[in-house]
């Protein structure tokens, strides 16, 4: 195991580069997301708003928020509830902020690490993660700070894309991400890098069991469920 050091500048190396790489993308992000998933995303972001949403939460963190999607999705359906958006690439954050201002959704759209959330322990009744938790650099720490900034009694979410399953889907799946993804991404997007990252970083990600696993050891109550033939999954964690 190398040094905790050495681990520390590795985490901020990686965040550094990914931070980078949404900047460099963030204006064709939303179209991407449409184009590759076929729009069906926004199915996936329904379910998760519905876990997210079914204990009635006051206050709520959407960490990692990107251009806002899920947020505005939190928002749109508990429009008593105030919602926290928080990211670390201020391009998105530019994005998310003109399409609540579209929207005339009231959001609180702020710069943040995942990893060093600006907020006091117990702000929140319920935090959300979006197809942004693979890109943490160390997810036991990303895990230990939504756990520290939920209220007793809070839920977690988060929605992600596991690695493809065995099977003939799972690698007609892994055929799609590994050689047509990054050419459409690179086509669309102009960054070829950016779409071979994205299917590197869900082939390198943890499987649901793993995931659940790590959930559990910080002291979340889990359970989570596949998705569209397991090319997505939802994840909750209760705290208490």
């Amino acid at each position: 195991m190398p040094p905790v050091g050495d681990r520390q500048t590795g985490a901020r190396d990686k965040g550094r580069e990914v931070q980078a790489m949404f900047a460099a993308i963030a204006p064709r992000y939303d179209l991407l997301n449409r184009v590759l998933s076929l729009g069906v995303d926004r199915l996936w972001r329904r379910e998760a708003a519905r876990e997210a949403l079914a204990r009635h939460p006051r206050r709520i963190l959407d960490v990692a928020t990107g251009t806002g999607d899920f947020a505005l999705e939190l928002k749109a359906r508990a429009p008593q509830a105030e919602v926290v958006g928080s990211d670390f690439v201020p391009e998105m954050l530019d994005l998310a902020r003109e399409k609540a201002h579209a929207r005339h959704l009231n959001l609180r759209l702020e710069e943040g690490d995942a990893l060093n959330l600006p907020y006091p322990d117990g702000s929140f009744d319920a935090v959300t993660c979006a197809f942004g938790f693979r890109n943490f650099a160390d997810y036991a720490r990303g895990l230990a700070e939504m756990w520290r900034v939920l209220a007793p009694g809070g839920r977690l979410v988060i929605l992600e894309f596991p690695p493809p399953r065995p099977g003939l889907f799972g690698s007609l799946f892994r055929f799609y991400f590994r050689h047509l993804l990054p050419r459409v991404g690179a086509l669309v997007s102009g960054n070829a890098g950016a779409y071979t990252y994205l299917p590197e970083s869900t082939l390198a990600f943890l499987d649901p069991d793993r995931l659940a696993q790590l959930m559990r050891a910080t002291g979340f109550h889990t359970r989570h469920r596949l998705l569209t033939f397991g090319i997505a999954a939802i994840h909750v964690g209760d705290k208490g």
